[in-house]
């Protein structure tokens, strides 16, 4: 988690780290993005049942994505430890921010 927000840092952002929604559940990190609200979870291994989201996760995400009016963004640790360089992991928080914000109007 903090090696993420760390590198949402050097791409230019500002996450706030550890927040707490109104609908009472505490977010990774939260981002502004074209002055909308982002959240970010940085999923470990005890999120998941082989590589599918356990439950509470894809309850805590629908909730706040719907009670919060927050989109998530999502990084598994696979995907997270496949990145190498820092230009890698730069790249992969632009593009899952990119793809979030691609489906808000």
């Amino acid at each position: 988690q903090k090696e993420v927000t760390s590198v949402l840092h050097s791409v230019g952002l500002a996450p706030d780290e550890e927040v707490q929604t109104k609908s009472g559940y505490v977010l990774d990190a939260t981002l502004i993005c074209n002055e909308k609200v982002v959240g970010v979870e940085v999923d470990g291994p005890y999120h998941f049942i082989g590589r599918r989201l356990k439950g509470n996760t894809i309850l805590k995400q629908r909730q706040v994505a719907r009670v919060d009016s927050i989109p998530i963004i999502s990084v598994p640790y696979w995907d997270w430890i496949d990145k190498h360089t820092l230009e890698e992991k730069e790249d992969y928080v632009l593009n899952k921010i990119d793809e979030v914000m691609s489906k808000i109007v």
